[in-house]
């Protein structure tokens, strides 16, 4: 009996008549008493493993011939269609290859074969400002330097409730001692920075707050660092990254634990290991720069959501723009094993690394958190829901692209902020310079960028438009840039931000100056998923003159 089957089986396993006869065979095998002798036979059992395996292949390629039932015979499935059908291969795939030929993504040249999943402490919930006093004493702080704002400090005498009242409260009902710092520059200059390390190292300080938005947690991380490693000769451009500054490796963990409170919903500097400056370069000429390392994090982020109710809702936009821009940046960046070069040891490995699997998952958790709320968020302040909501996906889109990076987005905005002409954005309180804001600066390219990086990677485009709200069933490949730009411009509009750069005070003239001013950006234009020349850039720059 074991013979005959078994060169049944060599002859016609492939046989759909065959198979549903070894079904009927195989259901009779081990357990039953006519087959019982063959219950040891290795040749039998391998033949019915055989064809069970055969069986689950048939169930697959019927599942997928019902499918196929969907669209013509001559038809091939859009690929926007296979993005809403298998989410996971989409992201996966740039990792680990072909999952269905067992295709694991092998390393090749210098580029890079691990990434780094590093994240710092967050406390979320309506109210974790009150509880700063108490982690301070559970870290033996007892003297403190509070970092803020003069908008944010005004507050403290008219409303109990805002962040920084709600802080010295906590400090003085836990015994803490404290100075407050509030002379942070809104887009932090290397002036502003350095009086911020002068007056911090003239204390005596055992820990360090920051309560305010991005300016104000960027500032405490600058001057944390260098009152704890003063660089040689006292040079500023020590820790800076190049080609700007010598992009020196911070030594170790800072000296001084850092608690950082966010008062706005963008920039998720409580989660990341990097502070941005303008700096001088002489004749006239500025540059946004940064410094960039792990050791730069806080140690906690208390990340409270009613911080926002005194948001003025100009503010609250752009900040949801830089949010916006993160998740899509770091969903989009180049993978993290085709980064270049590999380092040669661990602690060489950039803060950005790439897109990665861990960072995918918060940047589009947080991208869809956002897109359901910014809106409602915006229109009513006191809606606790949309308002917790922004709150934490700003949260969330730190954890993501504070692993893998930005790109084309913010490198070009770093250009468009340094080089502002005669312009002060609505709402932005007690302004004494003129200033574009960080989000309005990375969301007025960010249209002509998805266009330009969608060959890239078109499934990931195509994602990204679907949770935006784009429908993809029957784009095709060269549709996603398009459908992901159109989803950006349509919140644009909503949300009433400017028309372009002209609408900032940019004419065509500029924009060879804009391009130059991007082109050392390499820590972010170098994980675009495709590179950038020269030509490319002028022609992003161009086609985000004007937006609709």
């Amino acid at each position: 009996m074991t013979i005959i089957i078994t060169k049944v089986a060599d002859k016609i396993i492939k046989s759909n008549r065959v198979i549903n006869t070894l079904q009927e065979i195989h259901i009779h095998s081990a357990n039953c008493g006519c087959h019982g002798s063959f219950k040891s036979n290795s040749v039998m059992n391998q033949t019915f493993a055989s064809f069970s395996h055969l069986t689950a292949e048939k169930n697959e390629q019927q599942q997928q011939q019902q499918l196929l039932k969907q669209f013509s015979n001559s038809k091939p499935i859009p690929l926007g269609r296979k993005v809403e059908l298998d989410t996971s291969k989409v992201i996966d795939s740039v990792y680990f290859g072909n999952s269905e030929n067992n295709n694991y993504r092998i390393n090749k040249g210098n580029t890079d074969y691990a990434f780094e999943a590093s994240a710092n402490n967050i406390r979320f919930g309506s109210g974790v400002t009150y509880e700063v006093g108490y982690d301070l004493v559970d870290m033996n702080c007892k003297n403190v330097i509070v970092f803020t704002d003069n908008n944010l400090l005004k507050l403290v005498d008219t409303d109990k409730e805002s962040a920084v009242a709600k802080c010295l409260y906590s400090l003085e009902k836990c015994g803490i001692k404290y100075t407050i710092y509030s002379d942070v520059s809104i887009e932090p200059t290397d002036t502003s920075f350095k009086d911020a390390i002068s007056v911090m190292s003239k204390g005596r300080y055992d820990g360090v707050v920051a309560v305010g938005g991005g300016s104000v947690m960027d500032t405490a991380k600058a001057a944390n660092l260098y009152n704890s490693y003063p660089p040689a000769d006292n040079d500023f451009l020590a820790y800076i990254n190049p080609p700007i500054g010598k992009g020196l490796l911070v030594p170790g963990p800072l000296k001084r634990p850092l608690i950082a409170i966010p008062t706005t919903c963008g920039t998720a500097s409580e989660t990341t290991g990097v502070c941005i400056l303008d700096i001088k370069l002489g004749d006239g000429l500025s540059a946004k720069t940064g410094i960039a390392s792990r050791h730069l994090k806080p140690i906690l982020g208390l990340v409270d959501p009613d911080n926002l109710l005194t948001l003025p809702s100009n503010v609250a936009i752009s900040s949801g723009f830089d949010q916006l821009c993160h998740a899509l940046e770091s969903f989009t960046a180049i993978p993290f094993n085709q980064r270049s070069p590999r380092p040669l040891a661990p602690n060489q490995r950039p803060s950005y690394q790439g897109a990665n699997p861990v960072s995918d998952v918060w940047s589009l958790r947080s991208l869809e958190m956002l897109c359901k709320n910014i809106h409602r968020f915006v229109l009513n302040p006191n809606d606790d829901y949309a308002r917790s909501q922004m709150m934490l996906a700003a949260s969330y889109a730190g954890l993501g692209f504070g692993n893998s990076g930005v790109h084309a987005c913010h490198g070009m905005s770093y250009s468009i902020s340094s080089m502002v002409k005669d312009y002060k954005p609505e709402g932005y309180y007690g302004l004494k310079k003129n200033l574009i804001p960080h989000g309005q600066s990375v969301i007025l390219s960010a249209p002509a960028v998805f266009k330009y990086t969608a060959p890239s990677n078109p499934e990931r485009h195509l994602l990204l438009a679907k949770i935006m709200g784009a429908d993809i069933s029957n784009a095709s490949e060269s549709d996603a840039g398009l459908l992901l730009s159109n989803q950006i411009v349509k919140l644009m509009k909503l949300l009433n931000v400017p028309n372009g750069l002209q609408a900032l005070g940019y004419k065509e003239s500029d924009i060879d100056s804009l391009v130059k001013g991007t082109l050392p950006q390499h820590r972010v234009t170098k994980l675009m998923p495709k590179q950038a020349t020269y030509d490319d850039l002028y022609k992003l720059f161009k086609d985000s003159m004007t937006i609709y």
